[in-house]
């Protein structure tokens, strides 16, 4: 079988959104362009041509232009709007908004002191509840956050890590209560901890341990969740840190190698753990920057597993990713103008085939959104996927000088990484990662990146409109979503009512199974963790009685 035939094979492999594709004036396109021309059924003709041995296809190794031979001619990314705010029950009321709307996945964003591992009357969660997120401090609290809303027919994405396991055992026991058993449950959990000690700084307990519940997670789905993603490694929050688009793909990528290695340390075979994998990546302002980093990501994920790490099975050599639009590239100055900005990130994470994509609300950087600014910051993605055109023709930059030397550098300078990270780790990625964190290599890294590009800001090298140009003297402001202390008022009476009603000697009981397993390497805490929520222990009662055990992590000054 020819290349070209094995590409018609695995094109027709799946139904078309669609019967024909064309622009607005009639042309019709074919599904591919390469250097010697079309390719495909183009007017009922199929289209060869003689490529050269070195071009690549889409859907073929090692997948610079995408991981699937139809592109969005077969499925759309999914338009996974993140959300969330005060209770669980506002936040259930917008989850079902959007979803009206036509979004087509739900992405959850929790509290601050959720993402820390605290509930919400901890002294230090004081201010905070409810205001970046949604509070979930018991079972109950995430039972209401998906009240008629059918598990088993969604994807779930939750951006959360230190607490993440507790939070998977939480959903998968809300979830199952409803009847719909823990294998068809789809979506992703973030349990990217790595990430935490080297940029958004959201950690409970040591790295060591902390990659111990990552790989519990790991574990638990490769044999009960076939459709879930235990880890969505993300670069997202490194690049909001400061980090340039080829740290970003670096750390991001080496990272992923990390908890590959984790996984293979506790016995998986690479094949049965790898296609669940997923990645997260920023979608910046520098368009042709971040289409040529989601290219080279793909490109070096498939040839590491294959020839590194000894995959077998194709689907273990696909990066998948969702792509989030810039928080850091939003300005207070002149909102609205945030709206462009994310239209023209979201174009980027599109043409470089994201499988899943959030766009940011205008108003992110004044507060959590309206629900008028997160409305058009969907039907920024619907005009992105059904105006612009540029769903009808797989990788449409592929082939393009530009796009394509810039896609070797930003390999170029990922490796150049990857090699600083094995040599701290002795070859191992896995520790070269650990040993990172523990002499702040990624931390300095970003800093110095951050700072060189606020050099350039200040100076007006680098114009941002409205901030240090084309500004306005007198601006209107305009409306923002206002979280007032009452939420956290009632919150605080929710957790207590629950621990009111629930049996107490049971939930000591369980608190000491899970710390007499904790101690015990070799178990798996998920089943526990399950069992922890299904008597309603809190969040942060989970999280104090495992550090019993882990220990506590403080970040020693630099």
């Amino acid at each position: 079988m020819t290349r070209f035939d094995e590409w018609v094979a695995n094109y027709h492999r799946a139904p078309k959104r669609q019967d024909r594709f064309e622009t607005l004036s009639g042309i019709e396109l074919a599904p591919v362009y390469t250097s010697q021309g079309a390719i495909g059924t183009v007017a009922g003709k199929e289209l060869q041509a003689a490529l050269p041995e070195d071009e690549e296809l889409p859907g073929s190794y090692p997948y610079t232009r995408g991981i699937y031979a139809s592109g969005y001619r077969t499925k759309l990314w999914t338009m996974r709007m993140f959300a969330g705010f005060s209770s669980a029950a506002e936040t259930n009321e917008r989850f079902r908004e959007l979803l009206a709307a036509g979004g087509t996945g739900l992405s959850v964003a929790f509290d601050l002191p959720t993402l820390m591992g605290r509930d919400s009357d901890d002294p230090k969660s004081l201010g905070e509840v409810g205001k970046c997120g949604v509070a979930i401090d018991t079972y109950d609290d995430m039972e209401t956050l998906f009240t008629d809303i059918r598990l088993g027919d969604i994807t779930t994405s939750m951006t959360i890590n230190s607490p993440a396991a507790f939070i998977l055992a939480s959903f998968v026991a809300v979830a199952e209560a409803s009847g719909v058993p823990r294998g068809a449950l789809g979506g992703t959990l973030q349990n990217d901890i790595l990430k935490e000690y080297q940029a958004q700084k959201e950690y409970y307990f040591p790295p060591r341990p902390s990659m111990r519940l990552v790989r519990d997670t790991m574990t638990f789905a490769a044999a009960e969740m076939p459709k879930w993603h235990p880890l969505s490694v993300s670069g997202y929050h490194i690049r909001e840190a400061g980090a340039t688009a080829a740290e970003e793909l670096a750390f991001t990528i080496a990272n992923g190698f990390a908890y590959v290695e984790t996984g293979l340390a506790a016995g998986l075979e690479v094949d049965n753990f790898a296609p669940q994998l997923s990645f997260f990546f920023n979608a910046h302002i520098d368009f042709f920057e971040e289409i040529a980093k989601y290219r080279a990501a793909r490109r070096i994920w498939a040839r590491w597993m294959r020839d590194h790490y000894h995959a077998k099975d194709p689907r273990s050599w696909l990066l998948r990713f969702h792509t989030q639009t810039a928080g850091v590239s939003l300005t207070a100055q002149q909102p609205e103008l945030n709206i462009v900005r994310t239209a023209i990130e979201a174009l980027a994470g599109t043409l470089g085939g994201t499988q899943s994509l959030h766009t940011n609300s205008m108003d992110e950087v004044l507060s959590l959104p309206t629900q008028k600014a997160a409305r058009i910051a969907l039907r920024t993605q619907q005009i992105v996927a059904h105006e612009t055109g540029v769903t009808n023709v797989v990788d449409p930059l592929g082939g393009s000088y530009f796009v394509e030397e810039l896609t070797r550098e930003m390999e170029r300078r990922a490796e150049e990484i990857f090699a600083e990270i094995a040599d701290l780790g002795n070859g191992s990625m896995l520790e070269g990662a650990l040993t990172g964190v523990d002499t702040f290599y990624h931390v300095n890294r970003i800093a110095d990146s951050a700072y060189e590009l606020e050099k350039k800001i200040s100076a007006g090298e680098r114009i941002v409109v409205g901030v240090n140009n084309f500004v306005l003297e007198n601006e209107e402001p305009i409306d923002t979503l206002v979280i007032g202390p009452e939420v956290e008022k009632l919150q605080v009476q929710r957790l207590q009512d629950v621990r009111q009603r629930r049996d107490s000697d049971e939930v000591a009981r369980v608190l000491a199974e899970l710390q007499a397993e904790a101690r015990d390497p070799e178990v798996n805490l998920m089943e526990s963790l399950i069992r922890a929520s299904r008597v309603r222990v809190s969040v942060g009662e989970v999280m104090e009685a495992l550090a019993e055990v882990f220990g506590y992590y403080e970040e020693p000054g630099i």
